[in-house]
């Protein structure tokens, strides 16, 4: 048994795509505690499951989105998705640089850390413009430094999030509207009897290439 609130009615939506909707939540607060509204350019650091359901989101919303992502698959996963506008790669051009490019001069309104790396937080530092926000979703193994003097000169809020705070409500609307598609990040569905081999160890040893495994009894 368990309490009411966390009992949320989904519809006609998949059970398969419901298993994505506590995630996207994730996303959802995310992006909520950014501010951001549509029209806006928001910069996305790190394409794992939470950095492409907070680009999910974001797209849902009217907002240009941008991905930066050094590796391959998870490349063609904000790409095939949908879910990104542009996706850079650090490793061969200069993120900020590039978003001042993209946005006309004007560089990103918002910018989402998602990958628990200090250059990615830098480059988000970097790469929003005077008065933006950039907001930390990821979870750090170790501290992390901040170059206190950009966060002062350009005036940039610095949030932190985690989990969500009834937010189930308006992803489960977004997904029913079609504003979010969740079949794309579904990347395997095993049974219960290959857990670890193709369960444990992808997400252990090949993380880039899965979102969101389904097992299955």
């Amino acid at each position: 048994m368990v309490d009411a609130r966390w009992v949320h009615p989904i519809g006609d939506i998949p059970l398969d795509e419901a298993a994505l909707i506590e995630p996207l939540s994730v996303a959802h607060h995310a992006v909520a505690r950014s501010g951001v509204k549509a029209g806006d350019v928001a910069l996305v650091g790190g394409s794992g499951p939470i950095g492409l359901l907070t680009a999910a989101v974001l797209k849902g919303m009217g907002v240009t989105t941008i991905i930066s992502e050094l590796t391959q698959a998870r490349k063609e996963k904000a790409i095939s998705s949908g879910v990104a506008d542009h996706v850079l790669d650090p490793s061969k051009e200069d993120v900020p640089a590039r978003v001042l490019e993209l946005t006309g001069g004007t560089a990103a309104d918002v910018a989402f850390e998602c990958a628990g790396v200090n250059a990615v937080l830098d480059t988000m530092l970097d790469a929003v413009r005077p008065a933006g926000v950039v907001v930390n979703v990821s979870i750090w193994g170790a501290p992390a430094t901040v170059d206190m003097q950009k966060l002062v000169l350009k005036e940039i809020d610095l949030r932190g999030t985690i989990a969500y705070v009834r937010d189930h409500a308006a992803v489960i609307k977004m997904v029913q509207e079609g504003k979010v598609d969740l079949k794309p990040f579904i990347t395997g569905r095993i049974a219960l009897e290959d857990l670890v081999e193709q369960g444990f160890d992808t997400l252990i040893n090949h993380k880039e290439t899965a979102v969101k495994v389904l097992v299955h009894p």
